[in-house]
């Protein structure tokens, strides 16, 4: 019986198709919004995820800030030390400082960035090595001239194609050997570029670029199996020890922690991206409200065949499934329409605005779920009333 149903709703579908199209527009318009603003969000959150990643994951990123007094007080190799002897749960800390400088090879000049820091620096930060090595610790120790370029500074002032490491470059007036390339960091918040960098030993560049022993700021990676704000809290602790903070005085540091701040992004874009969602899901009510009216009009038109039907012996069940199958598939081919539109909307948008596209095979299956059940609710109320017509009235109708 099913089938056949299906085969009789299938044919007065047909016969309206225009008609038919019209009325699943709202259906189509609100999965497609749907999926679009579920797969945008996804995305944008993916992208935020991807840039704080890019700075190390399960890491502490702990700068000095203005005191209450305006004082400024850098950190020093003491604190490190401090930090990597004192704080259950540590993997890795370094310190890192930074000049602005120019770097010239073969004639060839580039404004980049030199920065001064360790093995374990690169460790906390999850840096890999492209070509070449590291630094030994004899010529960390030394503050050596060596140097591992970025991949920026190796695109502009190197020649394409050709390993850069054994050669000479300069760094305003300090010549380096460059003994490697480190991978890809890509883009940080604000557009800066983290590939357009060049690592020399910590010592080296306090004594040759900063004429100090300060540091700019310590990263640490810790390990995610301890709890989170019991090392936050030691570490506090630790610094305002160090930096004689006496009870009320606000810190003059600042922590930031990556997982933290990739936890509140995932779940504040989530919950954006389900209100967005559900503002969007409105539109599938007012094209449930559409099915719901063409199937009266549609009613009110085939009276007289209902009438006929119920004479010859159709039962009221049997008239009630033909309409409601006729709402659950005009809704169930709106819903693949708008997924559709909505892969190909959000595809567009995203390759537009730059961010990754990440296909969510649950949104669209529930939505597809959602428009059959719309065709369910608002189709059952004109099923019904068609079932209970009495066949002598129905039969009367012109």
């Amino acid at each position: 019986m099913f089938g056949t149903t299906l085969l009789l709703a299938m044919r007065e579908i047909r016969r309206h198709l225009m008609r038919s199209f019209l009325t699943t527009l709202g259906i189509i318009i609100g999965v497609a919004a749907v999926i679009t603003m579920v797969t945008l969000g996804r995305g944008v959150t993916a992208d935020i995820e991807e840039q704080i990643s890019s700075l190390g994951s399960n890491l502490y990123i702990v700068f000095p800030v203005q005191g209450e007094r305006g004082q400024f007080r850098a950190f020093d190799e003491d604190d490190v030390t401090a930090v990597r002897e004192q704080i259950a749960g540590v993997k890795a800390v370094a310190g890192q400082v930074d000049q602005n400088v120019t770097a010239i090879h073969n004639g060839q000049d580039w404004e980049t960035k030199v920065e001064g820091v360790s093995n374990d620096f690169m460790d906390a930060r999850g840096i890999d090595m492209d070509d070449g090595r590291r630094f030994t610790p004899a010529e960390e120790q030394a503050g050596s001239n060596v140097c591992i370029i970025g991949p920026t500074v190796l695109e502009e002032i190197f020649i394409p194609g050709q390993s850069p490491v054994g050669e000479r470059m300069r760094l305003n007036n300090v010549s380096c050997q460059v003994i490697g390339v480190f991978a890809t960091r890509g883009s940080v918040g604000g557009g800066g570029d983290d590939d357009n960098s060049v690592f020399m030993p910590l010592t080296n560049v306090q004594r040759r670029f900063t004429g100090n022993n300060n540091i700019g700021y310590m990263v640490i990676s810790y390990d995610s199996a301890y709890d989170g704000d019991t090392m936050t809290n030691s570490l506090i602790d630790l610094l305002r020890e160090r930096r004689v903070l006496l009870a009320g005085q606000a810190n003059d540091f600042d922590i930031v922690d990556t997982a933290a701040i990739n936890e509140t992004v995932a779940s504040t874009v989530g919950t954006l991206t389900i209100m967005v969602a559900a503002i969007a899901a409105i539109s599938l009510v007012v094209g449930g409200v559409g099915i719901m009216n063409i199937m009266l009009v549609s009613v009110t038109e085939r009276t007289r065949e209902i009438g006929i039907r119920l004479a010859i012996g159709a039962l009221a069940r049997e008239v009630r499934m033909q309409f409601l199958t006729e709402a659950v598939v005009l809704c169930c081919f709106g819903g693949l329409v708008g997924i559709l539109l909505g892969f190909l909307l959000s595809f567009s948008l995203s390759s537009a605005l730059g961010f990754p596209f990440v296909f969510d095979p649950f949104i669209n299956i529930l939505s597809f779920v959602i428009s059959a059940l719309i065709g369910i609710m608002f189709g059952y109320f004109p099923a019904r009333r068609a079932s209970m017509l009495d066949p002598i009235e129905a039969l009367r109708h012109e």
